[in-house]
């Protein structure tokens, strides 16, 4: 696999016949095999996470497919007002929170596969990504995080962690060979919770800190935290947009 960090919560993961992208709204998208399949996810609606520029791949990239979670529902009016090829609409398929898809897919082998994606339901707007293909399982959080914040009431902090913990307890113990996750700096020296207790949850072999705002100092900082020592290894060193990381 190679994964590149694109910016913000938005990252390529190249495989042997298929490309993921996640959560593109800016920065420089990596060229990629025109003859592989192409995946575009967006986890919700919110600017910093979907763009409608994702729609201009489809004319680089004849064999892609979108997913969409349903909050970013468009109807044939939007898309006609912002200029949306009419080949983007039999593209586009919409998910919703605890859903789970197979999509068939013929591989460079021309042995018939299938990619199978499911989602969490986000603690602030739409859904987190589980990515299932042959022998790899990837997450992207999308906005599925412990947002949890100083000056909160005891009633909002109850409810956000009550929420966050029954989504990511839906996986607890499962194995990912990769997952992003929210590393949030304006939460303060709360920054780490939701990002630590998914590493403590499950089986993840290699984490990608995300959503931190360009502010890479908080990786470092994060792994050096004594409760971080059991998984600190396991966290990738973002320096810059557009690193790569072969796997």
């Amino acid at each position: 696999m190679k994964i590149t960090y694109i910016h913000h919560s938005s990252f390529s993961v190249e495989l042997e016949d298929i490309v993921l992208l996640f959560d593109y709204y800016q920065g420089n998208i990596p060229s990629f095999d025109r003859s592989k399949q192409i995946y575009v996810f967006s986890s919700h609606k919110h600017h910093d996470h979907f763009d409608l520029s994702i729609f201009q791949l489809v004319n680089t990239y004849p064999k892609i497919t979108y997913l969409l979670s349903k909050d970013i529902r468009m109807s044939g009016s939007y898309m006609n007002r912002n200029n949306i090829p009419d080949s983007v609409k039999e593209k586009i398929i919409y998910i919703g929170k605890n859903e789970t898809i197979s999509l068939p897919l013929e591989d460079v082998n021309n042995l018939q596969n299938s990619i199978s994606i499911e989602t969490l339901e986000s603690t602030d707007e739409g859904v987190a990504f589980i990515v299932s293909y042959k022998e790899k399982v990837i997450y992207h959080a999308g906005d599925l995080n412990w947002w949890t914040w100083k000056g909160e009431t005891i009633k909002e902090y109850e409810d956000m962690t009550k929420r966050f913990k029954n989504e990511v307890d839906k996986v607890k113990g499962r194995f990912f060979d990769i997952a992003f996750l929210p590393l949030d700096v304006r939460q303060e020296e709360r920054y780490f919770w939701g990002f630590d207790y998914f590493m403590k949850t499950t089986n993840t072999q290699f984490a990608f800190p995300m959503h931190f705002w360009l502010d890479y100092s908080v990786i470092p900082q994060l792994k050096a935290l004594e409760g971080a020592k059991e998984y600190a290894h396991k966290v990738a060193d973002i320096t810059k947009e557009g690193q790569t990381f072969l796997m």
